[in-house]
């Protein structure tokens, strides 16, 4: 004769904890009695004691002694369900129901619908509990099992639907919901919805942790390796990638996405090396082509988070190479990409830090150093050359809120003494007032001079010192010669006029021109 489980499931169904955890009593293997009623009540003493483990053993005996005894099954049943052991206990439900085929069973569908949810079929368990409705239309446990299997269902469908819509925010939420209230936590794919969708939102270190916990729990399915390979190649762990790709060929050797991501792995690896030896070399444009081929083999599809870690790695490593090539413009588009899809990527703030440096964008160059500089993941050597750029980037930015002294000559930052000289001279022809030109220009263009001409007024100004352009021997205004020598006030006439070097008398300061080697952005590693 079955036992009484009713409390049990309708502990369940009312929400509470059921008859609680089994105690931690060591297991002692009980002898086996030959009797299989004998062995059922030895088993339900362990069940009333919470003594799961035990009382299955003794359920156990009795099913070997009498496998056609449907009760058997059915109490072996209720003490996998206390174990939380719903597959177990699914198989002995369908067992003890296909025993009492021509005479169903309320108590025995009901229990069998509660594994069905449990395991993630709502809708299956729907069916059950209808069944047993037709044979007990009061029962007040089916009722109440119906009742969370709809709203279980309601969960699922719209999970579905929102998948199918590429609506990830809703599909996760009712996801979330789907496992949250799922006595066993659900279906096995359930647990790879959840990957898939950390996947999409680029949340790495949560779809790594997802497909951990989805191989726990089946450690032996495909999917859940396939998906671990997926994982693990957009967040550029290539080797540990195509490991978890051929073992889950070694488990289903039809897997047809997981021998797709094993020639993608391969072909990524093949183009991204020869990528990175061409940018070793010098062959820059070499590298940008092949980056760009290896970002063709990644791809940007949504499901794949636009590409990941890995993507960005390249991307940032094509910036680089644009960088050096002087294409400041794509070199910038690629350097966003890059920390669009990996916010905190050390080396593409750098880069991005450098190109908004050339292209003069000071303000962003400074704030993207700064940022960089709070990563937590910065090397001491990175850190102390991100200080250096930093104080450099700074001072250009103050600089550029000032007195522009190179732009105002139309020079570069490392032009040297013979291009200084010959703009001062090109620029004062321009506009010097005699020649029709903009006196207040002209006085800007003396005072670059003065400044640049100087080696260390220059290393001043390059430094971000002010520099108000005015020599020991300069006077105000026009008077004085603002700076320029008499020979240089020669030349200037004289090209104006159309004649030779006339004398000026007075004296003109302003000193002569000097080498300064002013060091370029120099070369660095990505």
């Amino acid at each position: 004769m079955d036992m009484d489980v009713d409390e049990e499931e309708q502990a369940y169904l009312n929400g509470g904890s059921g008859r609680g955890s089994p105690p931690e009593d060591a297991f002692e293997e009980p002898p086996k009695p030959k009797d299989p009623e004998e062995c059922k009540e030895e088993g339900n003493k362990c069940f009333k004691a919470k003594q799961y483990p035990q009382a299955i053993e003794y359920y156990t005996q009795a099913i070997e002694l009498l496998p056609s005894e449907p009760n058997y099954w059915n109490n072996r049943a209720a003490a996998y369900i206390s174990l939380k052991r719903f597959s177990s206990a699914l198989s002995d439900s369908l067992q003890a129901a296909s025993l009492q085929k021509s005479s169903p069973q309320a108590k025995t569908l009901i229990r069998l619908a509660r594994c069905q949810l449990a395991l993630g079929s709502p809708n299956t368990a729907l069916s059950t509990l209808r069944q047993a409705l037709s044979l007990e239309p009061t029962n007040s446990a089916a009722l109440t099992a119906k009742k969370g299997a709809e709203k279980l269902d309601g969960y699922l469908k719209t999970c579905l639907d929102a998948r199918e819509r590429k609506d990830w925010g809703v599909a996760r939420l009712a996801l979330n919901q789907l496992i949250s209230e799922c006595e066993g936590g659900g279906a096995p794919e359930w647990r790879l919805w959840s990957v898939e969708m950390e996947i999409v939102k680029g949340k790495w270190e949560a779809a790594a942790q997802s497909a951990s916990d989805a191989l726990r729990i089946n450690e032996n399915s495909p999917d859940a390796l396939a998906l671990r390979a997926l994982v693990l190649f957009l967040t550029n762990r290539l080797p540990q990638a195509l490991q978890h790709a051929q073992s889950t060929l070694r488990l289903d050797p039809e897997h047809s996405k997981a021998r797709l991501l094993i020639r993608r792995i391969k072909e990524v690896e093949r183009l991204k090396e020869e990528g990175n030896s061409a940018f070793k070399s010098g062959r820059l444009a070499t590298a940008v082509e092949k980056y760009g081929e290896t970002l063709e083999v990644i791809g940007d599809n949504e499901e794949e988070g636009h590409g990941g870690i890995i993507r960005a790695t390249l991307l940032s490593n094509r910036a680089t190479a644009l960088f050096k090539l002087d294409q400041y413009e794509k070199a910038l588009l690629d350097s966003n990409a890059a920390i669009e899809l990996h916010p905190n990527f050390f080396k593409a703030i750098r880069t991005r830090a450098r190109i908004h440096q050339a292209l003069e964008n000071y303000e962003s160059c400074v704030m993207d150093f700064k940022n960089a500089l709070e990563l937590t993941d910065v090397d001491e050597s990175d850190r102390k050359n991100l200080k250096n750029e930093l104080k450099k980037a700074e001072v250009l930015l103050k600089r550029s809120k000032s007195k522009d002294y190179y732009k105002i000559l139309g020079l570069s930052k490392t032009c040297s003494e013979i291009e200084i000289k010959k703009a001062y001279r090109r620029e004062s022809l321009i506009h010097h007032p005699d020649k029709g030109g903009d006196e207040e220009k002209f006085k800007l263009v003396v005072e670059a001079h003065a400044v640049l001409s100087d080696p260390q007024r220059r290393d001043r100004y390059d430094q971000g010192f002010d520099e108000d352009g005015q020599t020991e021997s300069s006077g105000g205004g026009m008077g004085g010669g603002m700076g320029m020598s008499q020979a240089d006030l020669a030349e200037i006439f004289a090209s104006m006029h159309g004649g030779g070097r006339a004398g000026f008398g007075g004296g003109f300061g302003g000193g002569g021109f000097h080498e300064h080697p002013f060091g370029g952005r120099g070369g660095f590693s990505f």
